[in-house]
């Protein structure tokens, strides 16, 4: 019979792993929830780094003024609850955290603008098209060089 204590850790790992499944799924499915302005902040500085990061580094990974460490580590929280962030400990660090996005910002965007499409656009790439070219302000270079992607 396993100890208790080697049941619990057993017991953890898979309850953290099933979480960890689930959040990768609730990502890949229309149930992403948007992120705020702040939470795109945190992000940004996670998708930028080539490795994860503890909230020390992602307060100095902002430009100034840093936020405080305390609402950095709030809006890990809130981030890791919508499924966006996850966290681990390295076992050399001891109790640190170090937290890694689920997903990249090419997925996020990717589910942002389809959003945007779909809600906005009745779902037409056209008519969402049409009005970026419209409603910005594009050099002849930019308007060929999206026109040789259109061919190509």
């Amino acid at each position: 019979m396993l100890p208790f204590f080697v049941f619990l850790l057993l017991s953890c790992r898979k309850l953290h792993s099933f979480a960890v499944e689930k959040a990768k799924i609730m990502t890949e499915k229309k149930t992403m929830k948007p992120l705020t302005r702040a939470e795109m902040d945190v992000m940004n500085v996670l998708w930028d780094a080539d490795h994860a990061l503890t909230i020390n580094e992602i307060v100095e990974g902002y430009a100034e003024p840093k936020p405080a460490y305390t609402t950095v580590a709030t809006f890990l929280k809130i981030l890791e609850a919508k499924g966006y962030v996850e966290h681990k400990k390295k076992e050399e660090t001891g109790r640190t955290f170090y937290y890694s996005p689920m997903l990249s910002r090419e997925k996020y965007i990717a589910h942002v603008v389809k959003d945007v499409k779909d809600t906005l656009f009745g779902s037409s790439a056209k008519s969402f098209c049409s009005f970026l070219i419209q409603n910005e302000e594009l050099t002849d270079e930019e308007l060929q060089e999206i026109l040789s992607l259109i061919h190509s």
